[in-house]
C-alpha cells in the first residue's frame, strides 16, 4: 500500500478534558477556564500541534453554550495565539441536537472543529442541511474533522465525498478505537480494519485516538502508518506503564520520545496548519 506525501510527518493533537470524565477519574483532568488554559500551554509546551478543546460549565458539566465556549475559546487563544491549533468539539452526548452543534460554530468561528458524522448526520434527512453547513465551514477556512468509529463510518465518510455532502478538501479524519466497546477499551488491532486502500492513499490525512490502557500501543502503530494521533485524558489516564499519568502533558513527552527513537518526524502548529490546508 501506498501512503501519501503529507502523511510523511506526524503530529500530535491532545484532548485534555473530554465530556463526561471529572477530576474523580483524575485530580489533574482540567474543568476550570484557567485550568483548561494551563494545560493547553502545557501541552503545547510538550509539543502538541493541536488541542481538542471540550467547554465546560460553572458546574464543570460539558457545554455547547455558545457563552461557556466564547469565553473558553477567547482564554485560550489569548494565551497561545498562533503557537497549537485550537479545535472546537461539537460532541453531543445526547444532550445537543445537529442544529444546537452547527450554530455553535458558526457563533465562534474556531481555527478547527470536530463534528461527529453519525451526530450531525444521523440520517439521510440531514444530508441538504448539513451540505450547506459543511461547505459553509471550508469556505470560512475552518478545517473540519470528521470523527469515524467504525469501518462503515470510513465507507460513508467516502460516500459522502463523492455525492458532494462533504467537502473534498480542508479537512482532517480522526478513528476512534474502542469507543463502541464494553469496557472503553482498545487494542493496535483494532486499526487494522480502518487501513484499506482507500484511506492509505487517499489526500486527506487521518489521525486515531484509542480509548484504554493500550492507547500508546495504538498510536504508535498508527504513527508507522503515517497518521497523526490524539493523545490525552478524554481517552485515557493511564500511561504507557499500566500507572496512573502524571498530567496530559507527560503522555505528549512520553509519545514524543518513542517517536523520536522511531525516527518519526513530528509537526509543530505552523507546519500542521500548513499541510491541513495544502490538502
Amino acid at each position: 500500500m501506498m501512503i501519501s506525501e503529507q502523511t510523511h510527518k506526524s503530529a500530535i493533537i491532545v484532548a485534555p478534558n473530554g465530556a463526561r470524565k471529572t477530576r474523580q477519574d483524575h485530580p489533574a483532568l482540567p474543568v476550570t477556564i484557567e485550568q483548561i488554559v494551563d494545560d493547553v500551554v502545557a501541552c503545547r509546551d510538550a509539543g502538541a500541534a493541536m488541542v481538542h478543546l471540550h467547554a465546560r460549565d460553572k458546574k464543570g458539566l460539558h457545554s455547547l453554550a455558545i457563552d461557556d465556549n466564547i469565553k473558553t475559546l477567547t482564554a485560550v487563544k489569548q494565551a497561545v495565539g498562533d503557537s497549537i491549533i485550537v479545535q472546537l468539539t461539537t460532541e453531543a452526548i445526547g444532550q445537543y441536537q445537529p442544529p444546537e452543534q452547527m450554530q455553535l460554530i458558526k457563533e465562534t468561528l474556531p481555527e478547527a472543529a470536530s463534528f461527529a458524522l453519525k451526530e450531525l448526520i444521523p440520517d439521510d434527512s440531514y444530508l441538504a442541511v448539513a451540505e450547506q453547513f459543511f461547505h459553509w465551514v471550508e469556505e470560512r477556512g475552518i478545517i473540519a474533522q470528521y470523527i469515524l468509529y467504525s469501518v462503515e463510518d470510513v465507507q460513508r465518510y467516502f460516500s459522502l465525498i463523492k455525492q458532494g455532502i462533504l467537502p473534498s478538501k480542508n479537512h482532517h479524519i480522526l478513528l476512534v478505537l474502542g469507543r463502541y466497546h464494553q469496557q472503553l477499551r482498545s487494542s493496535a488491532t483494532d486499526l487494522a480494519p480502518f487501513l484499506s486502500q482507500q484511506l492509505l492513499t487517499a489526500k486527506t490525512r487521518w489521525a486515531t485516538c484509542a480509548f484504554g490502557p493500550e492507547e500508546h500501543q495504538c498510536l504508535i502503530s498508527a504513527m508507522l502508518m503515517g497518521g497523526d494521533v490524539r493523545v490525552g485524558f478524554e481517552n485515557n489516564h493511564f500511561n504507557s506503564q499500566g500507572g496512573v499519568a502524571d498530567s496530559n502533558a507527560q503522555q505528549i513527552i512520553d509519545i514524543k520520545a518513542v517517536s523520536r527513537l522511531l525516527n518519526i518526524d513530528l509537526h509543530d502548529a505552523n507546519s500542521f496548519r500548513r499541510a491541513l490546508c495544502a490538502q
